[in-house]
């Protein structure tokens, strides 16, 4: 059973349609597994076992008859909390929506569901997936496999720390602040942040259910232990909403390059804006070398003509927060107004920047707009000479459990010195905010055991890109490693 719970999705599916284990059983593994090593990590928050039996005996029935339902017939999965799921709860970890069940089922989900996965249960999430860790009131603390002291990240945690250790053989996230990415390598599993627009959010909570609104920035993705996996569920998932559908079809290019060694490869491994835990750098660096010795030329000091790390996380911080504004309580949206008007005119705090951002005027995010699109015009540039960018994920290796409030105030120690605690959103922010494709793999461990993802980057909806390249990475530096125990 240990073994099958750490086969690939795309694997375990193939083994279903060709006899060589059934639905129903693949669910009672799963079952099994949770029921042992989730008590430890509260990963998995909420199951609906009884419907997934359903689902799985009329797979198992429907493949005896010849019927195939899709790529993933009769598989078992989990899904982030945030999704909306028919009967399911979907609370974003608010007090206020804990008695919200679904009354229907977002994209994402229904995309799995028509490919026919079916959805055992949810994975945690912070309040309101706005934390870098997954704890909230209903459902209390994710931990992570690797240290149980330790947080798995936020938002997508559960999904994350559920794949680690082999409660579920895929996920599917969210991410507008790093909440795929983050996770991913925390807990040493693989992530896809798709070029932004590419997954409908319909569905997906905060805003309040039944909104319509896409939030800037956010996008909705797959997490696996597998860059095949990844590409399988973005396959799935990717392409217009019902309404868009009309008019336009989703075509992505292919990969620019099949051979690692035709890769044009860019990294940014550190940057006095965000200081990167030493040992981390030590690793990516080692992975460039890496890299050097298969043939792949790297070009350590190449940068987008006028980007830098502090001016785009100005512009990322800005948008990413005034993106927030609408699924905020009016008593939290009153008090930061409040908050706004009160602080001094250089008051540069998290906590007023975040004030200020949600409060602001729609001309101050047109200007704020208008910069992020001669970034994006930069980028543009930037990868006609190069395939991809490899960059951190994050400044800091996963972090003890913190619940202190306010957030804003929290600090983090890098490289031995006080670090503020939304700094963590920096790198991923750099690419984020210019809506570009990244997929995160993990690329070693640190001499305590803790795992170190890379965040490979690609140009504008050319996904396949930083896939193709990720899946070589993958093969040359082993990919997914199991955590001990488990």
């Amino acid at each position: 059973m240990t073994e099958l719970s750490y086969r690939p999705a795309r694997e375990l599916a193939r083994m279903i349609r060709d006899g060589e284990t059934g639905s129903e059983a693949l669910l009672d593994a799963v079952l099994e597994r949770i029921e042992r090593y989730n008590p430890d990590l509260n990963a998995v928050i909420h199951l609906d076992a009884d419907r997934a039996r359903k689902r799985a005996k009329e797979a198992d029935k429907a493949l005896a008859r010849g019927e195939v339902w899709g790529p993933l017939h009769g598989l078992p999965m989990t899904i982030k909390e945030s999704f909306e799921v028919t009967g399911m709860p979907t609370t974003a970890g608010a007090p206020e929506l804990k008695d919200h069940r679904s009354s229907m089922n977002a994209v994402a989900a229904q995309r799995l569901l028509d490919a026919g996965a079916i959805i055992v249960g949810k994975t945690n999430v912070p309040l309101y997936t706005a934390d870098l860790q997954s704890y909230n009131e209903i459902y209390g603390t994710s931990n992570n496999p690797w240290d149980r002291q330790c947080t798995p990240g936020g938002s997508s945690g559960g999904a994350a720390a559920a794949l680690a250790a082999g409660l579920t053989p895929i996920e599917f996230g969210s991410d507008i602040g790093g909440s795929i990415r983050t996770p991913a390598n925390f807990c040493g599993v693989c992530g896809h942040k798709p070029t932004y627009g590419l997954v409908p959010g319909r569905g997906h909570v905060p805003g309040p259910p039944g909104t319509l609104t896409a939030a800037d920035i956010a996008v909705m993705g797959p997490l696996a232990r597998t860059v095949d996996d990844l590409e399988l569920a973005l396959d799935l998932t990717a392409g217009p909403d019902r309404d868009q559908a009309v008019g336009w079809r989703l075509s992505l290019p292919q990969a620019r390059h099949a051979r690692l060694g035709d890769f044009r490869v860019a990294a940014w491994l550190d940057d006095p804006a965000c200081p990167v835990e030493r040992e981390v750098v030590g690793i990516l660096q080692a992975t460039v070398e890496s890299l050097r010795r298969a043939g792949v030329a790297v070009d350590d000091r190449a940068r987008p003509e006028g980007i830098d790390l502090a001016g785009s996380y100005e512009v990322f911080y800005e948008l990413m927060t005034a993106s927030m504004a609408p699924g905020l309580p009016k008593k939290v949206f009153d008090r930061m107004r409040d908050t706004a008007a009160e602080a001094a005119s250089d008051d540069r705090s998290y906590r007023v920047r975040f004030a200020r951002a949600v409060t602001g005027r729609h001309a101050d995010w047109l200007r704020t707009h208008e910069r992020r699109l001669h970034m994006r015009r930069a980028w543009v540039s930037f990868f006609e000479d190069f395939d991809i960018l490899l960059c951190p994920v994050t400044n800091t290796l996963p972090f003890k459990h913190d619940h202190s409030s306010p957030m804003n105030d929290r600090v983090l120690q890098v490289n031995g010195q006080p670090t503020p605690y939304m700094d963590i959103l920096k790198w991923v922010g750099l690419t984020g905010v210019v809506y570009l494709p990244v997929t995160v793999i993990p690329v070693g461990q640190t001499r305590s055991g803790l795992p170190v993802g890379v965040q490979i980057v690609g140009p504008y909806l050319e996904d396949r890109t930083c896939l193709a390249f990720a899946r070589l990475l993958e093969k040359l530096t082993g990919g997914f490693t199991r955590p001990p125990g488990y």
